[in-house]
């Protein structure tokens, strides 16, 4: 069982830079690849980025290519999502995805029987 728990969303303004982070527990979370999500109100959940369980791989959304980057440290089970140059349209909740040795594009394409989910944390992009 992993416990995924979200950190770092807060209000900033266009242009501006922040990170968010993902702290697991609970597992052996150096065989769960993990992906970030966000959900804007009204608006569907969508994939935003992610990172293979054994940090050599990457995908990512066409909307974030560029300004974002996805990172892993399995020593002391985090991931995190550094978001440079943010948009207004970034703002959303963001939520962290786990799920045992799957690929980059399995994640992020499909949804898993197990998968491992946090509750999200709030960033709020001003113009």
């Amino acid at each position: 069982q992993v416990q995924l728990v979200e950190s770092g969303g807060k209000l900033v303004q266009a242009g501006d830079s922040l990170r968010v982070s993902c702290q697991a527990s609970g597992g052996a979370f150096s065989k769960y690849t993990a992906a970030w999500f966000r959900q804007a109100p009204g608006k569907k959940r969508e994939f935003v980025a992610a990172i293979a369980w054994n940090g050599r791989s990457t995908y990512y959304t066409d909307s974030v290519k560029g300004r974002f980057t996805i990172s892993r440290n399995n020593a002391n089970n985090t991931v995190s999502l550094q978001m440079n140059s943010v948009k207004p349209e970034d703002t959303a909740v963001y939520l962290c995805r786990a799920r045992y040795l799957a690929t980059v594009q399995e994640i992020a394409l499909y949804e898993g029987r197990f998968d491992y989910w946090g509750q999200g944390t709030q960033v709020t992009v001003s113009s």
